[in-house]
């Protein structure tokens, strides 16, 4: 069979040369490891497999042949506009398409209406059943557990190189990605993973891959995608320990603060660690993950701050992880709080985020239990940092986006950027975070314009407070504008978004959900 497999990085190709050397550097290098992982699968199944990424470069339909028996695509939900645009020309050529990734985890039925096959979680066992067409679709499907046994790195090699090299060989930028564990133990109600037990993966397959890496490639850049690394510390550091110094590949991780604590940083430095992303989220809620018992407000910043600037001592390149918006924020306490980090920690990169109903969430089960989704807000407006997809609990709309604004002018300033200039931080930290406080600028554009737009038109308030469900025009007008070309191929009547049942997400899945063609769910197995 001739299979495809894409996964989509951006929604459009970039439109200034600055955004073009921006997506082709930085985009390109957040691919995930599952398309890599079916691609593999397929070519030891014996297929013909075209696999590829999209971040802007060119029209995506021409990155793959036409003729394919099969396409799997991977999508984020921002970009589950142009998946399900996309879906649809490769029906017209009777070609089976399969979506899965976050975004068809989260909205699954909503990804039903353009595929074929919609995958909540997969394995190889899984992949070959749908190559052999054992699924009668339209179907929602999934594994019924996580991913354990991933491909090795040499095997996904001719994969990483399509994907995050350039012309064959590693760039500055190149990152090769790996999981030393899947899960969490925490229950963070926004996350997708607050009910996937921590699992550690297979250390010698961990060693092995670091063994490959070290030998063939010594300098490129290691990202540990787990959701959250080291929960085992010290056998995953025995792990990596197990390369000889001098010879360990640098790495980035996602981590909680309280996991980093004091006694184990000197190893995270020993074994090359450059990079650590962990999550604050909020001043007065998720604290179990920041290391500080029960304190919230001053005292978790001032505990904060400090922790922040231990880790540094250890590992040149920092970033903090916020959320703005949550049912507990009120007032200018939070905004100040964060305001106040920023400027005490200018070598620490914040990224500030708002509260996002991910279907399959307890956020989402709360959210939609009070009336405060925007249900008529098109998914691929969902994490884009200009845009509310539900009413504030504590701010009016105007209120919510002053506040949102002005952290991230705080964050973008020059004053700032000057600053973080004159860190100790390595130069290309330093350069990263200020080229990340430029993109940042565009948001605030884009916020301001909505703010705008909120005092101006009546209509434009109403939809954002949640008392008109009918979508202002603006955002059918940027719907379009997104998708160029590929716009005409989803009517205004679908962006209309199909959302999951609030009592069945938090609930573990049935292993196969198919959709009989009467519309009704019934469970099956492989046929």
């Amino acid at each position: 069979m001739k299979v495809g497999v894409m996964e989509l990085l951006q929604e459009r190709p970039a439109g200034n040369w600055s955004y073009r050397l921006y997506h082709a550097q930085m985009s390109k290098q957040f691919v995930s490891i599952t398309p890599q992982a079916i691609a593999v699968w397929c070519r030891q199944a014996g297929h013909q497999v075209h696999y590829v990424t999209y971040y802007g470069q060119a029209d995506p339909k021409s990155l793959l042949p036409n003729d394919l028996d099969v396409v799997f695509i991977g999508t984020y939900t921002p970009y589950c506009g142009l998946a399900y645009a996309l879906a649809k020309l490769y029906r017209r050529e009777k070609t089976l398409t399969v979506i899965g990734g976050p975004h068809a985890k989260s909205f699954s039925e909503d990804c039903l209406r353009y595929f074929d096959l919609v995958v909540k979680e997969c394995d190889r066992t899984l992949v070959e059943d749908i190559l052999k067409g054992r699924f009668e679709s339209p179907a929602v499907i999934t594994s019924g557990k996580p991913l354990t046994e991933i491909p090795s790195v040499e095997e996904r090699m001719p994969d990483i190189i399509r994907a995050s090299f350039s012309r064959g060989k590693p760039a500055r930028m190149s990152v090769i990605h790996l999981l030393s564990s899947v899960g969490c133990p925490y229950t963070c109600d926004f996350c997708l993973d607050w009910d996937n037990s921590y699992i550690p993966l297979s250390g010698d397959a961990l060693k092995n891959d670091l063994a490959f890496l070290s030998k063939n490639y010594p300098k490129v850049l290691v990202w540990f995608a787990d959701p959250n690394f080291g929960i085992n510390f010290d056998d995953t550091l025995s792990v990596l320990e197990q390369t000889p110094e001098g010879r360990r590949n640098p790495y980035m991780i996602e981590s909680s603060l309280s996991v980093l604590r004091e006694s184990r940083l000197q190893r995270l430095k020993d074994t090359n660690c450059i990079y650590v992303a962990p999550g604050v989220e909020s001043w007065t809620e998720y604290s179990n993950k920041a290391g500080v018992g029960k304190k919230s407000g001053r005292d978790k910043l001032e505990q904060v701050i400090k922790h922040f600037k231990l880790l540094g001592e250890y590992i040149p390149g920092l970033q903090a992880n916020f959320i703005f918006g949550t049912d507990t924020d009120r007032g200018d306490e939070p905004v100040e709080l964060t305001r106040e980090f920023i400027r005490s920690l200018p070598e620490v990169w914040a990224t500030v985020n708002m509260p996002i109903p991910i279907g399959g969430t307890p956020l989402y089960d709360s959210y939609d239990s009070e009336g405060r989704i925007l249900k008529t807000m098109p998914l691929s407006f969902y994490f884009k940092l200009s845009y509310l997809t539900v009413t504030m609990k504590n701010y009016s709309s105007v209120e919510f986006y002053d506040r949102l604004i002005s952290l991230n002018q705080e964050l973008s300033s020059p004053r700032m950027m000057m600053r973080r200039l004159a860190t100790r931080t390595p130069l290309a930290t330093r350069l990263f975070h200020n080229a990340r406080a430029l993109a940042v600028r565009k948001d605030i554009e884009d916020m301001q314009t909505v703010r705008g737009l909120l005092i101006a038109d009546s209509g434009f308030r109403a939809f954002f407070e949640g008392r008109t469900q009918e979508l202002p025009e603006f955002f059918h007008t940027l719907y379009e504008k997104n998708l160029g070309a590929y716009a005409e191929l989803i009517p205004r009547k679908e962006r209309l978004p199909v959302f999951p049942e609030p009592e069945k997400v938090s609930k573990n899945v049935l292993p196969v959900l198919p959709i009989s063609p009467g519309g009704v769910k019934v469970e099956s197995s492989p046929r």
